[in-house]
């Protein structure tokens, strides 16, 4: 977008005391033409851009020239990057922060260009709850987003089966997972990093005491790493089951997708009818049961003998029921 590829020529040129039209396209990822004709397009609109001609030339800015984009404060920028997540913004407390980097921003960017925030908004909203839940957001998220912010460490009591562990936590992000807030924090004195559900935290204190960030922490790394472990943890039994195509198709969308996907890449040739037989990881036989009912005639369990014995006689049931409805 114009808009956006003008304000990063403005910064770029802040940074810099001057810049060729060919560092500035390389930049921009645009040609040298349109360099030279967004430079106008600043120029016009009032920003000091001048063009120095000749092998060495460039483009620089005049008299020490300085966007307000940089008024913004810490707290502003940092929220800035969050904005298009409004409701998470709300439940950690920063919509404030929000609305003024906002506000900032706005009054910053050129009179045609006013509009882009509202239009934005009007073209990409993020819902993050699943469905069918209702959101809520956990009474400590807003002390704990602080402390996450200002690199503070937090006492808290953890809920743990039926009693309570104290922690002292270093905490290092938050994350959202279909509407449920989690926080990755490494306790204070260990090496480890673990997840926590904010909404099991009993009570958490803020503290005056800072601890340094690792600098080789990545949070996205480490939940997607994390994410998957539980999920392979919660797969602890194994059923098999003869898919037909159609099965085939609509597993990973009834069963957890990552056992789906190992089973289906394990699976040996279709038979003579063109079913395929899986060994399938699942959480547990009644679990299972539930999920391979979705499935209709497009599966049939082989084992263990328990499972197929269930499942038969729910075939036998709505077999009955059906004949009834005939009648």
């Amino acid at each position: 977008m114009r808009a956006a590829r003008l304000i990063k020529m403005v910064l770029l040129l802040q940074s810099r005391p001057a810049m060729t039209a060919a560092e500035l396209a390389r930049e921009l990822e645009v040609s040298e033409r349109t360099v030279t004709r967004d430079a106008q397009a600043l120029s016009e609109a009032g920003v000091p851009v001048y063009a120095d001609r000749g092998r060495a030339g460039g483009y620089r800015l005049v008299g020490g020239y300085r966007t307000r984009l940089t008024g913004l404060a810490r707290s502003e920028a940092e929220a800035l990057f969050l904005s298009g997540v409004p409701g998470a913004l709300r439940e950690m407390g920063l919509q404030d922060a929000a609305s003024a980097a906002r506000l900032k921003v706005s009054a910053a960017l050129l009179p045609s260009l006013r509009d882009a925030p509202d239009s934005a908004a009007q073209r990409f909203h993020l819902d993050a709850p699943a469905w069918f839940r209702e959101p809520g957001t956990p009474a400590w998220l807003p002390v704990i987003a602080e402390a996450v912010w200002d690199d503070r460490r937090v006492d808290a009591g953890y809920r743990r089966g039926d009693g309570t562990a104290r922690r002292r936590l270093e905490p290092y992000g938050l994350v959202l997972k279909a509407g449920v807030w989690y926080l990755c924090a490494r306790v204070a004195g260990a090496g480890a990093f673990r997840t926590y559900r904010i909404d099991r935290f009993t009570s958490v204190a803020g503290l005056d005491e800072r601890f340094d960030r690792d600098a080789g922490f990545d949070l996205p790394g480490f939940w997607a790493e994390q994410a998957e472990r539980f999920a392979r943890s919660l797969l602890r039994a194994e059923v098999v089951v003869r898919l037909s195509p159609e099965g085939v198709r609509r597993l990973p969308h009834t069963v957890d997708p990552l056992g789906a996907r190992e089973a289906l890449a394990d699976a040996g040739a279709p038979d003579a009818e063109g079913w395929v037989t899986v060994t399938l990881p699942v959480e547990s036989e009644e679990v299972a049961h539930g999920q391979l009912t979705a499935l209709g005639p497009e599966a049939e369990v082989l084992a263990p003998a328990s499972l197929r014995e269930r499942c038969a006689a729910d075939a036998a049931r709505l077999a009955a029921l059906y004949r009834r409805s005939d009648t």
